[in-house]
Protein backbone atom coordinates (compact mmCIF):
# COMPACT_ATOMS: atom_id res chain seq x y z
CA UNK A 1 0.00 0.00 0.00
CA UNK A 2 2.86 2.48 1.13
CA UNK A 3 6.03 2.55 -0.57
CA UNK A 4 8.97 4.62 -0.09
CA UNK A 5 9.36 8.54 -1.81
CA UNK A 6 12.99 8.58 -2.56
CA UNK A 7 14.84 9.75 -5.54
CA UNK A 8 16.72 6.31 -6.30
CA UNK A 9 13.58 5.31 -7.83
CA UNK A 10 13.29 7.40 -10.40
CA UNK A 11 16.33 6.43 -12.48
CA UNK A 12 15.18 2.50 -11.87
CA UNK A 13 12.40 3.43 -13.78
CA UNK A 14 14.02 5.63 -16.47
CA UNK A 15 16.62 2.83 -17.09
CA UNK A 16 13.40 0.42 -17.78
CA UNK A 17 11.40 2.47 -20.29
CA UNK A 18 14.01 4.49 -21.44
CA UNK A 19 17.37 2.12 -21.37
CA UNK A 20 18.43 2.68 -24.66
CA UNK A 21 17.81 6.48 -24.89
CA UNK A 22 21.08 8.58 -23.82
CA UNK A 23 20.52 9.91 -20.54
CA UNK A 24 24.45 11.79 -19.96
CA UNK A 25 26.74 13.65 -22.15
CA UNK A 26 29.65 14.31 -20.62
CA UNK A 27 32.73 15.95 -23.53
CA UNK A 28 32.87 12.94 -26.16
CA UNK A 29 31.39 10.15 -23.55
CA UNK A 30 27.81 9.77 -24.12
CA UNK A 31 25.92 7.11 -21.67
CA UNK A 32 22.74 5.90 -22.33
CA UNK A 33 20.33 5.00 -19.58
CA UNK A 34 20.57 1.73 -18.91
CA UNK A 35 24.81 1.95 -19.27
CA UNK A 36 23.94 5.08 -16.35
CA UNK A 37 22.22 2.30 -14.12
CA UNK A 38 25.05 0.09 -14.38
CA UNK A 39 28.03 2.79 -13.62
CA UNK A 40 25.85 3.62 -10.93
CA UNK A 41 25.70 0.63 -9.89
CA UNK A 42 29.48 -0.25 -10.12
CA UNK A 43 30.39 3.33 -8.39
CA UNK A 44 28.12 1.93 -5.38
CA UNK A 45 30.25 -1.47 -5.47
CA UNK A 46 33.65 0.91 -5.64
CA UNK A 47 32.56 2.71 -2.58
CA UNK A 48 31.69 -0.54 -0.46
CA UNK A 49 34.77 -2.10 -1.18
CA UNK A 50 36.27 1.07 0.26
CA UNK A 51 34.38 0.22 3.51
CA UNK A 52 31.63 2.90 2.69
CA UNK A 53 28.57 1.70 4.97
CA UNK A 54 25.04 2.41 5.33
CA UNK A 55 25.42 6.17 7.19
CA UNK A 56 28.74 6.63 5.73
CA UNK A 57 29.14 9.92 4.34
CA UNK A 58 30.84 10.38 0.93
CA UNK A 59 31.96 13.67 -0.28
CA UNK A 60 32.55 14.93 -4.05
CA UNK A 61 34.85 17.66 -5.29
CA UNK A 62 34.24 18.05 -8.68
CA UNK A 63 32.90 20.39 -11.62
CA UNK A 64 30.14 19.69 -13.37
CA UNK A 65 31.37 15.95 -14.86
CA UNK A 66 29.78 12.32 -14.34
CA UNK A 67 31.98 12.59 -11.05
CA UNK A 68 29.56 14.58 -9.80
CA UNK A 69 26.51 13.29 -10.96
CA UNK A 70 26.22 9.47 -10.34
CA UNK A 71 27.43 9.61 -6.52
CA UNK A 72 23.71 11.37 -6.58
CA UNK A 73 22.39 8.20 -7.43
CA UNK A 74 25.22 5.99 -5.79
CA UNK A 75 25.61 6.85 -3.09
CA UNK A 76 22.50 6.91 -1.20
CA UNK A 77 21.82 3.74 -3.24
CA UNK A 78 24.18 2.11 -0.60
CA UNK A 79 22.67 3.78 2.21
CA UNK A 80 25.48 6.10 2.50
CA UNK A 81 25.16 10.04 2.53
CA UNK A 82 26.10 12.49 -0.29
CA UNK A 83 28.45 15.20 0.75
CA UNK A 84 28.64 17.63 -2.31
CA UNK A 85 31.77 20.12 -1.85
CA UNK A 86 31.72 23.77 -3.11
CA UNK A 87 34.59 23.76 -5.54
CA UNK A 88 35.60 27.22 -5.18
CA UNK A 89 36.47 27.30 -1.52
CA UNK A 90 39.91 27.45 -0.23
CA UNK A 91 41.51 24.68 1.41
CA UNK A 92 41.04 25.19 5.09
CA UNK A 93 37.46 25.63 4.54
CA UNK A 94 37.01 22.16 2.68
CA UNK A 95 38.98 20.52 5.71
CA UNK A 96 36.16 22.22 8.04
CA UNK A 97 33.59 20.68 6.10
CA UNK A 98 35.09 17.89 5.87
CA UNK A 99 35.29 17.41 9.19
CA UNK A 100 32.57 18.37 10.45
CA UNK A 101 30.26 15.98 8.17
CA UNK A 102 32.69 13.45 8.99
CA UNK A 103 33.70 12.32 5.31
CA UNK A 104 35.29 9.32 5.13
CA UNK A 105 35.88 8.59 1.61
CA UNK A 106 36.12 12.00 -0.85
CA UNK A 107 36.06 11.29 -4.60
CA UNK A 108 38.24 14.22 -5.91
CA UNK A 109 38.93 15.76 -9.73
CA UNK A 110 42.44 15.32 -10.65
CA UNK A 111 42.89 18.90 -11.44
CA UNK A 112 40.91 19.98 -7.63
CA UNK A 113 42.76 17.08 -5.09
CA UNK A 114 46.12 19.19 -4.97
CA UNK A 115 43.87 21.73 -3.00
CA UNK A 116 43.84 19.78 -0.29
CA UNK A 117 47.46 18.72 -0.13
CA UNK A 118 48.48 20.78 2.78
CA UNK A 119 45.07 19.43 4.69
CA UNK A 120 45.61 15.66 5.01
CA UNK A 121 47.25 15.63 8.38
CA UNK A 122 44.05 17.35 10.08
CA UNK A 123 41.49 15.18 8.38
CA UNK A 124 41.46 12.22 10.57
CA UNK A 125 38.31 10.64 9.72
CA UNK A 126 39.24 10.63 5.88
CA UNK A 127 40.00 7.28 4.61
CA UNK A 128 40.21 7.53 1.05
CA UNK A 129 40.89 10.51 -1.20
CA UNK A 130 39.88 9.04 -5.15
CA UNK A 131 41.24 11.35 -7.44
CA UNK A 132 40.84 8.03 -10.32
CA UNK A 133 36.93 7.81 -11.11
CA UNK A 134 37.48 5.60 -14.17
CA UNK A 135 39.40 3.12 -12.23
CA UNK A 136 37.10 3.07 -9.18
CA UNK A 137 34.41 2.70 -11.19
CA UNK A 138 36.05 -0.67 -12.98
CA UNK A 139 36.93 -1.63 -9.63
CA UNK A 140 33.31 -1.93 -9.00
CA UNK A 141 30.86 -5.13 -9.86
CA UNK A 142 27.77 -4.37 -11.84
CA UNK A 143 25.85 -6.70 -9.59
CA UNK A 144 25.06 -5.37 -6.37
CA UNK A 145 22.98 -6.94 -3.66
CA UNK A 146 21.67 -6.26 0.15
CA UNK A 147 21.00 -3.10 -0.63
CA UNK A 148 19.85 -1.59 2.90
CA UNK A 149 16.08 -0.61 3.17
CA UNK A 150 15.35 2.88 2.05
CA UNK A 151 13.18 5.21 5.27
CA UNK A 152 12.14 8.10 3.10
CA UNK A 153 12.56 10.59 6.11
CA UNK A 154 15.88 9.11 6.53
CA UNK A 155 19.36 11.77 5.52
CA UNK A 156 20.16 11.52 2.00
CA UNK A 157 22.79 14.61 1.60
CA UNK A 158 23.95 17.66 3.73
CA UNK A 159 24.73 20.58 1.76
CA UNK A 160 26.37 22.99 3.23
CA UNK A 161 25.62 27.39 3.19
CA UNK A 162 28.39 29.28 2.07
CA UNK A 163 29.24 30.61 5.70
CA UNK A 164 29.34 34.28 4.63
CA UNK A 165 28.20 35.33 8.42
CA UNK A 166 30.35 32.42 9.81
CA UNK A 167 31.16 29.22 9.89
CA UNK A 168 28.96 26.93 7.00
CA UNK A 169 25.92 25.08 7.91
CA UNK A 170 24.95 21.68 6.99
CA UNK A 171 21.62 21.57 5.69
CA UNK A 172 20.19 17.79 5.77
CA UNK A 173 18.10 16.75 3.06
CA UNK A 174 15.90 13.56 2.90
CA UNK A 175 15.18 10.72 0.19
CA UNK A 176 11.23 12.29 0.55
CA UNK A 177 12.45 15.53 0.37
CA UNK A 178 14.92 15.39 -2.57
CA UNK A 179 11.88 13.13 -4.34
CA UNK A 180 8.97 15.19 -3.87
CA UNK A 181 10.92 18.53 -5.19
CA UNK A 182 12.74 16.89 -8.20
CA UNK A 183 9.14 15.95 -9.54
CA UNK A 184 8.15 19.62 -8.71
CA UNK A 185 10.97 21.09 -11.17
CA UNK A 186 9.79 18.47 -13.45
CA UNK A 187 6.12 19.38 -13.54
CA UNK A 188 6.56 23.29 -12.76
CA UNK A 189 9.39 23.82 -15.52
CA UNK A 190 7.72 20.55 -18.16
CA UNK A 191 10.36 18.52 -18.30
CA UNK A 192 9.90 15.09 -20.78
CA UNK A 193 11.89 12.46 -22.71
CA UNK A 194 12.46 14.94 -25.00
CA UNK A 195 13.85 17.17 -23.36
CA UNK A 196 17.88 18.16 -23.30
CA UNK A 197 19.03 19.36 -20.37
CA UNK A 198 22.16 22.10 -19.74
CA UNK A 199 24.24 21.91 -16.85
CA UNK A 200 25.02 25.26 -16.22
CA UNK A 201 24.53 25.13 -12.58
CA UNK A 202 27.09 23.84 -9.93
CA UNK A 203 25.90 20.14 -9.02
CA UNK A 204 27.58 21.27 -5.67
CA UNK A 205 24.85 23.78 -5.17
CA UNK A 206 21.54 22.24 -3.29
CA UNK A 207 22.07 19.11 -5.36
CA UNK A 208 21.80 21.18 -8.94
CA UNK A 209 18.15 22.78 -6.80
CA UNK A 210 17.25 18.66 -7.57
CA UNK A 211 17.73 18.52 -11.35
CA UNK A 212 19.93 15.72 -11.37
CA UNK A 213 16.59 13.33 -10.23
CA UNK A 214 14.10 15.67 -12.02
CA UNK A 215 15.67 15.25 -15.48
CA UNK A 216 16.08 11.87 -14.99
CA UNK A 217 12.82 10.77 -13.51
CA UNK A 218 11.59 12.63 -17.28
CA UNK A 219 14.15 10.54 -18.67
CA UNK A 220 15.65 13.23 -20.74
CA UNK A 221 19.21 14.03 -21.37
CA UNK A 222 22.20 15.68 -19.01
CA UNK A 223 24.50 17.47 -20.90
CA UNK A 224 27.60 18.08 -18.81
CA UNK A 225 29.41 21.18 -19.03
CA UNK A 226 32.59 21.82 -16.86
CA UNK A 227 33.30 25.43 -17.74
CA UNK A 228 29.70 26.86 -17.82
CA UNK A 229 31.23 30.31 -19.57
CA UNK A 230 28.79 32.31 -21.83
CA UNK A 231 30.93 31.14 -24.99
CA UNK A 232 31.32 27.31 -23.68
CA UNK A 233 27.42 27.52 -22.30
CA UNK A 234 26.35 28.72 -25.91
CA UNK A 235 27.85 26.09 -28.27
CA UNK A 236 26.45 23.59 -26.01
CA UNK A 237 22.81 25.26 -26.66
CA UNK A 238 23.81 25.12 -30.41
CA UNK A 239 25.07 21.81 -31.00
CA UNK A 240 23.63 19.87 -27.95
CA UNK A 241 19.88 21.32 -28.72
CA UNK A 242 19.44 22.09 -25.23
CA UNK A 243 15.65 22.52 -23.80
CA UNK A 244 16.66 23.82 -20.32
CA UNK A 245 19.15 25.69 -18.23
CA UNK A 246 19.45 27.24 -14.50
CA UNK A 247 21.50 30.03 -13.31
CA UNK A 248 21.56 32.73 -10.86
CA UNK A 249 20.86 36.17 -12.04
CA UNK A 250 24.32 36.86 -13.05
CA UNK A 251 24.78 33.79 -14.67
CA UNK A 252 21.83 34.19 -17.02
CA UNK A 253 22.66 37.51 -17.57
CA UNK A 254 25.71 37.02 -18.51
CA UNK A 255 24.64 34.53 -21.61
CA UNK A 256 22.08 36.87 -22.48
CA UNK A 257 24.47 39.46 -22.89
CA UNK A 258 27.09 37.27 -25.10
CA UNK A 259 24.34 35.83 -27.48
CA UNK A 260 22.93 39.42 -27.77
CA UNK A 261 26.69 41.09 -28.28
CA UNK A 262 27.40 38.04 -30.53
CA UNK A 263 24.05 38.49 -32.70
CA UNK A 264 22.60 35.10 -31.69
CA UNK A 265 19.14 34.44 -31.02
CA UNK A 266 17.76 30.84 -30.14
CA UNK A 267 14.60 29.65 -31.67
CA UNK A 268 14.47 26.21 -30.44
CA UNK A 269 12.22 26.89 -27.43
CA UNK A 270 14.96 27.48 -24.48
CA UNK A 271 13.85 27.50 -21.31
CA UNK A 272 15.77 29.38 -18.18
CA UNK A 273 15.47 29.08 -14.94
CA UNK A 274 16.65 31.28 -12.96
CA UNK A 275 16.92 31.95 -8.99
CA UNK A 276 19.61 32.30 -5.96
CA UNK A 277 18.88 36.47 -6.16
CA UNK A 278 16.39 38.56 -7.25
CA UNK A 279 16.28 39.10 -10.96
CA UNK A 280 16.15 42.68 -12.37
CA UNK A 281 13.41 43.21 -14.88
CA UNK A 282 16.02 44.33 -17.13
CA UNK A 283 17.69 40.78 -16.74
CA UNK A 284 14.37 39.51 -17.77
CA UNK A 285 13.69 41.33 -20.91
CA UNK A 286 17.44 40.16 -21.89
CA UNK A 287 16.94 36.55 -21.80
CA UNK A 288 13.48 37.42 -24.01
CA UNK A 289 15.68 39.42 -26.49
CA UNK A 290 17.63 36.40 -27.16
CA UNK A 291 14.50 34.07 -28.03
CA UNK A 292 14.40 32.50 -24.71
CA UNK A 293 11.63 31.67 -22.07
CA UNK A 294 12.53 32.68 -18.96
CA UNK A 295 10.94 31.55 -15.57
CA UNK A 296 11.83 32.72 -12.14
CA UNK A 297 12.08 30.76 -8.97
CA UNK A 298 13.11 31.49 -5.04
CA UNK A 299 14.22 29.43 -2.42
CA UNK A 300 17.10 28.50 -0.68
CA UNK A 301 19.77 25.55 0.16
CA UNK A 302 17.22 24.68 2.85
CA UNK A 303 14.07 24.51 0.97
CA UNK A 304 16.05 22.05 -1.69
CA UNK A 305 16.96 25.14 -3.78
CA UNK A 306 13.61 26.41 -5.70
CA UNK A 307 10.17 26.19 -3.49
CA UNK A 308 8.32 29.43 -5.06
CA UNK A 309 8.05 30.45 -8.58
CA UNK A 310 6.26 32.90 -10.24
CA UNK A 311 3.53 30.83 -12.37
CA UNK A 312 2.42 32.30 -15.34
CA UNK A 313 -1.19 33.31 -16.05
CA UNK A 314 -2.65 33.34 -19.66
CA UNK A 315 -3.70 37.29 -19.05
CA UNK A 316 -0.64 38.59 -18.25
CA UNK A 317 0.84 37.35 -22.22
CA UNK A 318 -1.54 40.85 -23.29
CA UNK A 319 0.62 43.62 -21.36
CA UNK A 320 3.67 44.81 -22.72
CA UNK A 321 7.21 43.61 -22.75
CA UNK A 322 7.94 45.67 -19.88
CA UNK A 323 4.86 44.92 -17.54
CA UNK A 324 5.60 41.32 -17.83
CA UNK A 325 9.45 41.42 -16.95
CA UNK A 326 8.13 43.52 -13.61
CA UNK A 327 5.57 40.88 -13.19
CA UNK A 328 8.45 37.86 -13.78
CA UNK A 329 11.03 39.42 -11.66
CA UNK A 330 8.39 38.49 -8.53
CA UNK A 331 8.91 35.52 -6.61
CA UNK A 332 5.49 34.08 -6.88
CA UNK A 333 3.99 31.03 -5.32
CA UNK A 334 4.41 28.19 -4.04
CA UNK A 335 5.08 24.60 -6.04
CA UNK A 336 2.34 22.44 -6.37
CA UNK A 337 4.23 19.92 -4.20
CA UNK A 338 5.20 22.26 -1.55
CA UNK A 339 2.47 21.27 0.83
CA UNK A 340 1.55 24.32 3.28
CA UNK A 341 2.16 27.81 2.64
CA UNK A 342 4.28 30.70 2.24
CA UNK A 343 4.02 33.50 4.62
CA UNK A 344 5.58 37.12 5.52
CA UNK A 345 4.98 38.10 9.22
CA UNK A 346 6.09 40.44 11.60
CA UNK A 347 8.52 40.04 14.79
CA UNK A 348 5.33 38.30 16.56
CA UNK A 349 4.72 35.92 13.66
CA UNK A 350 1.60 37.69 12.25
CA UNK A 351 1.14 37.90 9.06
CA UNK A 352 1.70 41.48 8.02
CA UNK A 353 -1.12 42.46 4.73
CA UNK A 354 -1.05 41.53 1.47
CA UNK A 355 -0.72 44.64 0.09
CA UNK A 356 1.90 45.31 -2.01
CA UNK A 357 3.59 47.65 0.26
CA UNK A 358 4.04 46.09 3.52
CA UNK A 359 7.58 44.39 4.23
CA UNK A 360 7.32 40.73 6.61
CA UNK A 361 9.99 37.91 6.79
CA UNK A 362 9.70 34.84 4.51
CA UNK A 363 8.64 32.09 6.63
CA UNK A 364 8.34 28.68 4.89
CA UNK A 365 6.42 25.39 6.02
CA UNK A 366 5.95 22.06 3.64
CA UNK A 367 7.40 19.36 1.95
CA UNK A 368 10.45 20.71 0.34
CA UNK A 369 11.71 22.20 3.86
CA UNK A 370 15.34 21.03 5.14
CA UNK A 371 15.32 18.27 7.74
CA UNK A 372 17.29 20.81 10.00
CA UNK A 373 21.15 21.69 10.26
CA UNK A 374 23.81 18.70 10.96
CA UNK A 375 25.27 18.68 14.27
CA UNK A 376 24.21 22.27 14.77
CA UNK A 377 20.67 21.52 17.00
CA UNK A 378 20.63 25.31 18.47
CA UNK A 379 20.95 26.82 14.51
CA UNK A 380 18.36 24.26 13.87
CA UNK A 381 16.16 25.36 17.00
CA UNK A 382 16.42 29.32 16.25
CA UNK A 383 15.98 28.74 11.85
CA UNK A 384 12.07 27.04 13.03
CA UNK A 385 11.41 29.50 15.86
CA UNK A 386 7.53 29.86 15.68
CA UNK A 387 7.09 26.22 14.13
CA UNK A 388 7.81 27.97 10.74
CA UNK A 389 10.98 27.70 8.87
CA UNK A 390 12.54 31.38 8.70
CA UNK A 391 14.29 32.65 5.50
CA UNK A 392 15.53 36.15 6.50
CA UNK A 393 14.35 37.10 3.58
CA UNK A 394 12.47 40.59 3.70
CA UNK A 395 9.32 40.60 0.91
CA UNK A 396 5.78 42.32 0.00
CA UNK A 397 2.55 40.04 -0.55
CA UNK A 398 0.65 41.31 -3.72
CA UNK A 399 -3.20 41.26 -3.53
CA UNK A 400 -3.34 38.26 -5.79
CA UNK A 401 -1.27 36.37 -3.36
CA UNK A 402 2.40 36.59 -4.92
CA UNK A 403 5.20 36.76 -3.16
CA UNK A 404 8.21 39.71 -3.60
CA UNK A 405 11.58 39.94 -2.42
CA UNK A 406 12.76 42.92 -1.29
CA UNK A 407 15.60 41.94 0.49
CA UNK A 408 17.29 40.11 2.59
CA UNK A 409 17.35 41.10 6.37
CA UNK A 410 21.11 42.15 6.53
CA UNK A 411 21.08 44.03 2.97
CA UNK A 412 18.17 46.72 3.95
CA UNK A 413 19.37 50.07 4.00
CA UNK A 414 18.01 51.70 6.70
CA UNK A 415 18.90 55.78 5.72
CA UNK A 416 17.73 58.22 8.69
CA UNK A 417 15.25 56.48 10.03
CA UNK A 418 13.90 54.97 6.59
CA UNK A 419 14.13 51.58 4.88
CA UNK A 420 15.53 51.54 1.77
CA UNK A 421 15.02 48.28 -0.50
CA UNK A 422 18.81 47.50 -2.18
CA UNK A 423 16.76 45.44 -4.61
CA UNK A 424 14.47 47.79 -5.57
CA UNK A 425 17.69 50.15 -6.39
CA UNK A 426 19.21 47.65 -8.07
CA UNK A 427 16.74 46.85 -10.48
CA UNK A 428 16.43 50.93 -11.14
CA UNK A 429 19.76 50.76 -12.18
CA UNK A 430 19.68 47.68 -14.49
CA UNK A 431 17.49 49.33 -16.34
CA UNK A 432 20.09 51.73 -17.59
CA UNK A 433 21.34 50.56 -21.06
CA UNK A 434 24.85 50.79 -20.39
CA UNK A 435 24.49 48.41 -17.34
CA UNK A 436 25.77 44.73 -17.44
CA UNK A 437 25.79 44.12 -12.88
CA UNK A 438 25.12 46.03 -9.88
CA UNK A 439 25.19 45.54 -5.90
CA UNK A 440 23.89 48.29 -3.87
CA UNK A 441 24.99 48.34 0.02
CA UNK A 442 25.03 50.58 3.01
CA UNK A 443 28.03 52.27 3.40
CA UNK A 444 27.95 54.87 6.48
CA UNK A 445 27.61 58.11 6.32
CA UNK A 446 28.29 61.10 9.60
CA UNK A 447 24.48 62.26 8.84
CA UNK A 448 22.11 59.99 8.00
CA UNK A 449 23.60 56.87 9.44
CA UNK A 450 24.36 55.17 6.33
CA UNK A 451 23.01 55.94 2.73
CA UNK A 452 23.26 53.41 -0.48
CA UNK A 453 26.33 53.01 -2.71
CA UNK A 454 26.28 51.14 -5.75
CA UNK A 455 28.80 48.91 -7.41
CA UNK A 456 28.37 48.37 -11.21
CA UNK A 457 30.12 46.82 -13.56
CA UNK A 458 29.26 48.37 -17.29
CA UNK A 459 28.94 46.68 -20.72
CA UNK A 460 32.11 46.37 -22.85
CA UNK A 461 30.34 48.55 -25.37
CA UNK A 462 28.67 50.70 -22.82
CA UNK A 463 29.91 53.63 -20.76
CA UNK A 464 28.60 55.34 -17.82
CA UNK A 465 29.63 58.00 -15.53
CA UNK A 466 28.76 57.83 -11.82
CA UNK A 467 26.81 61.06 -12.08
CA UNK A 468 24.90 59.40 -15.32
CA UNK A 469 24.32 56.85 -12.63
CA UNK A 470 23.12 58.89 -9.88
CA UNK A 471 20.53 61.31 -12.55
CA UNK A 472 18.89 57.62 -13.90
CA UNK A 473 17.93 56.75 -10.28
CA UNK A 474 16.76 60.13 -9.37
CA UNK A 475 14.61 60.24 -12.18
CA UNK A 476 13.26 56.70 -11.05
CA UNK A 477 12.71 56.56 -7.43
CA UNK A 478 12.61 59.03 -4.60
CA UNK A 479 16.01 60.59 -4.00
CA UNK A 480 16.86 59.42 -0.24
CA UNK A 481 17.00 55.87 -2.53
CA UNK A 482 19.31 57.06 -4.82
CA UNK A 483 23.15 56.18 -4.27
CA UNK A 484 25.27 58.64 -2.90
CA UNK A 485 28.15 57.10 -4.88
CA UNK A 486 29.11 54.65 -7.51
CA UNK A 487 32.26 52.33 -7.60
CA UNK A 488 32.60 50.63 -11.20
CA UNK A 489 34.73 47.33 -11.51
CA UNK A 490 33.90 43.11 -11.36
CA UNK A 491 32.16 42.59 -8.88
CA UNK A 492 33.52 39.53 -5.99
CA UNK A 493 30.87 36.16 -6.77
CA UNK A 494 30.13 32.68 -5.18
CA UNK A 495 30.16 30.10 -7.01
CA UNK A 496 27.00 30.01 -8.10
CA UNK A 497 27.25 33.19 -9.37
CA UNK A 498 25.38 35.42 -6.72
CA UNK A 499 26.95 38.87 -5.98
CA UNK A 500 28.94 38.77 -2.26
CA UNK A 501 27.49 41.81 -0.96
CA UNK A 502 29.46 40.82 2.65
CA UNK A 503 33.06 41.51 0.92
CA UNK A 504 31.83 44.60 -0.19
CA UNK A 505 29.96 45.53 3.08
CA UNK A 506 32.85 44.75 5.08
CA UNK A 507 35.48 46.48 2.79
CA UNK A 508 33.31 49.74 3.37
CA UNK A 509 32.68 49.28 7.03
CA UNK A 510 36.30 48.23 7.70
CA UNK A 511 37.28 50.24 11.32
CA UNK A 512 33.80 50.86 11.92
CA UNK A 513 31.35 49.33 13.59
CA UNK A 514 29.25 47.36 11.26
CA UNK A 515 25.04 48.13 11.76
CA UNK A 516 23.36 44.80 12.66
CA UNK A 517 19.42 44.22 12.04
Amino acid sequence: MKAPLTPLSLLARSAFVYRDKIAVVDGEQRVTYAELDRRVRKLGSALRKLGVEAGSRVAVLSPNTSMALEPHFAVPLIGAVLVMLNTRLQAAELAWILNHSGAHVLLADPQLAPLLEGSRAGLPQLRHIVTDYDALLASGDEELTDLPPIDEDGLLSINYTSGTTGFPKGVMFSHRGAYLNALGELMEFGLNESSVYLWTLPLFHCNGWCFPWAVTAAGARHVLLRQPHPEQSVAAIRNEAITHLCGAPVVIGALAHYASSHGIRFSNGLRMITAGAPPSPAVLRGAGDIGAEISHCYGLTETYGPMTLCAWRSEWNLLSSGEQARIKARQGVPYIIAGASVRLVDENMNDVPADGQTMGEVVMCGNNVMIGYYNNPEATAQAFAGGWFHSGDYAVMHPNGYLEIRDRKKDIIISGGENISSVEVEKVIYDHPSVLEAAVIAIPDPHWGEVPKAFVTLKSEGGATADDIIRFCRDRIAHFKCPKQVEFGPLPKTATGKIRKNQLREREWAGREKRVN
